[in-house]
């Protein structure tokens, strides 16, 4: 039989696609996948995910007139074969490369993308809003939510459940079960169900039944319906969803188009109000390296298709995750009372390290930062010496948290934040910019930064120790600077920083991860006979007052440096000194944060570049200030 024609050249946009049989549409799912495997083992990105959904993103383009019905993928980590789909193909090996397609959806990318995503349970809330829109608009549009079943473990996915299903407004919301978490078993019968009762007929008779039953004194109503929704419950699982006021149907298999087609179908011609498809997908689909280790190809680096052996660069000193995730079991082997929590990203965090080591006292409490915060909160109340390990950007998910659970009652939460500062690829979703700015306006906090892997030992050693009061030590991602690392941690006077470098002209006092680029700005300003000494502040709160008196004094120019945005350890040190005095005398002071604009993905160094915080960028902003007195934010712009 000779090979069928490819079928994948000729979709540019969902309206090819449309035009297809529906016969066709398991060769497109094919092709489909076999690209995105290619696509991903040249870019690197998150894999399995997006395997996952290749059927249903087919099914879903097919029957749905995208993009004036509204497709939202929450996360958005699945959204590759949705990409190559509309019109985006010609690029899809330009994933998460500077100047290239966004790994997430993404507004301005495309109109096929109606709500950019990166953070996990926000599609049914944005879904509803738009469905509401469209209502009071007066179109007729579908609005589609697909969401998976981790996302289902955050409190705002059950919010939005609870409000649409309070309303008329038409929403479909497609729970993407790719771990069989919810799911019980699904086959012919299952499928042939989910047809029966996504069907007009069923449902027409069902709205029936229920006027019917309206008839009949309240205690029947009200048996009548509990009936029908837990003999459906018995079948299908779905009378959690059904108690939220959402129409449940499934579970149905997310692989088998036969399947999806006349489910979708018939969900899409419904005129009821919101809906749930529960599908069940297996995540690496198609591939088997994926489909074997699903936590190992959810995201991935560049890899050989064949053998999914996977590029691995040399690295030249141990990572800060890694360095931190041992520096913490170094702690909790001598002391019983430190435990850790997670908002699922063990591996992430380095805590997959810590479970290992101390099962029973790890916890992972899923997609749930705010829940992860105030469960922390109740563990210090009691004792307990609790890190919650969140990255930056994710922890700002759960900030009334840590202002009314955490601060406002002093209690000793030590919040470890990963991936401060900028981080490449995954852009300006998962930048780690605004931690030091929020933490830093609420009383009683400590604030630290490791400048370098060693300084990180010693701050986890510090952290420990803190127990009148919450603390955050905010660390980058990627490898350390090389230096020296001790056997175990020793604390560090809270409020304390050190000098590395000294001299008389230019003082350059660092908070964080750009130490070493103070240092080679401070090597090239001594080439130009421009003494210039460096200084790790090491805490953004409370400050090192007698240091930077001392910098004052005896500099000409000083000038902060942080991987943060404005209102962070450059604000509180303007603030200190202009309260101190320190702005009446001769010293010229100036700020480099991260520039006033979210940066898109690229590797790290050239993110940095954009943001004019490299050691090219430190001399130049020393040199202008000493001869025109101008801004860093001129010398940049």
């Amino acid at each position: 039989m000779a090979p069928a024609t490819p079928l994948l050249d000729k979709i540019l946009s969902p309206r090819e696609l449309r035009l297809l049989s529906s016969r066709q549409l398991g060769q497109v799912a094919e092709e489909l996948r076999a690209e995105t495997i290619d696509a991903v083992s040249v870019t690197g990105g998150h894999l399995g995910a997006g395997l996952g959904v290749v059927e249903l993103t087919v099914a879903l383009h097919y029957l749905f007139e995208t993009p004036d019905d509204r497709i939202i993928w929450d996360v958005g980590h699945q959204c590759y074969p949705h990409k190559i789909l509309t019109g985006r193909r010609d690029r899809i090996r330009t994933l998460r490369k500077g100047g290239g397609l966004s790994g997430f959806t993404k507004r301005s990318e495309s109109n096929y993308d109606p709500f950019g995503a990166a953070h996990s349970s926000t599609s049914i809330s944005a879904g509803l809003g738009m469905a509401v829109a469209r209502d009071l608009s007066g179109r007729d549009n579908n609005v589609v939510c697909v969401i998976g079943d981790g996302a289902m473990t955050a409190g705002m996915a059950y919010e939005a459940m609870n409000n649409a299903g309070a309303m008329d407004s038409r929403l479909i919301v497609i729970l993407n079960d790719n771990d069989m978490s919810i799911a019980p078993p699904v086959g012919a019968m299952s499928g042939y169900l989910s047809r029966l009762v996504s069907s007009r007929r069923y449902r027409s008779l069902r709205a029936i039944m229920k006027d019917l039953a309206e008839k009949f004194p309240r205690p029947i109503q009200t048996a009548a319906r509990r009936a029908e929704e837990y003999a459906r419950g018995m079948v299908t699982g779905g009378t959690l969803f059904e108690e939220l006021g959402f129409y449940y149907v499934g579970p149905i298999d997310g692989h088998n188009i036969d399947h999806l087609l006349p489910v979708l179908e018939n969900v899409r011609d419904s005129r009821d109000g919101p809906v749930l498809v529960h599908v069940v997908t297996q995540k690496g689909k198609g591939y088997s390296h994926a489909e074997n280790a699903a936590d190992k190809y959810h995201g991935v680096s560049r890899f050989d298709v064949v053998t999914g052996t996977q590029a691995k660069t040399k690295a030249n000193a141990p990572a800060y995750t890694r360095v931190f995730a041992d520096s913490l079991i170094s702690e909790a082997e001598r002391d019983e009372r430190v435990v850790a929590i997670t908002a699922a990203m063990p591996s992430g965090t380095g805590l997959n390290l810590f479970q290992e080591r101390f099962p029973s006292r790890c916890f992972d409490v899923g997609i749930a930062e705010q829940h992860g915060v105030t469960f922390a909160a109740g563990l210090a109340s009691e004792g307990m010496r609790p890190f919650a390990c969140i990255y930056s950007t994710f922890l700002q998910r759960a900030y009334d948290q840590i202002v009314h659970d955490v601060a406002i009652q002093s209690l000793p939460v030590r919040f470890a934040i990963d991936r401060a500062g900028l981080v490449g690829a995954d852009g300006q979703t998962h930048a780690g910019s605004f931690d030091v700015a929020y933490l830093g306006c609420l009383p009683g906090f400590v604030l630290m930064a490791a400048a370098d892997e060693a300084e990180l030992r010693h701050m986890v050693a510090t952290q420990i120790g803190i127990d009148d009061r919450p603390s955050a030590l905010r660390y980058p991602r990627g490898e350390g600077r090389g230096v020296d690392l001790p056997e175990t941690g020793t604390a560090i006077e809270i409020g304390r920083g050190r000098v590395l470098a000294e001299g008389t002209k230019i003082a350059l006092l660092s908070y964080g991860g750009r130490l070493g680029e103070c240092l080679t700005a401070a090597e090239e300003l001594g080439a130009r006979g421009l003494s210039t000494t460096v200084a790790d502040a090491r805490f953004a709160k409370p400050l090192d007052h007698d240091l930077i008196r001392r910098l004052t004094r005896e500099h000409e120019v000083m000038i902060t440096i942080e991987e943060g945005s404005i209102g962070g350890f450059g604000s509180q040190v303007l603030h200190f000194m202009a309260l101190d005095g320190l702005l009446d005398g001769g010293v010229k002071l100036r700020p480099m944060v991260l520039p006033d604009r979210f940066i898109d993905h690229d590797k790290p160094e050239a993110q940095y570049q954009q943001a004019g915080l490299t050691a090219r960028d430190i001399v130049a902003t020393a040199l202008a200030t000493l001869e025109h007195g101008s801004s860093s934010a001129s010398i940049r712009a």
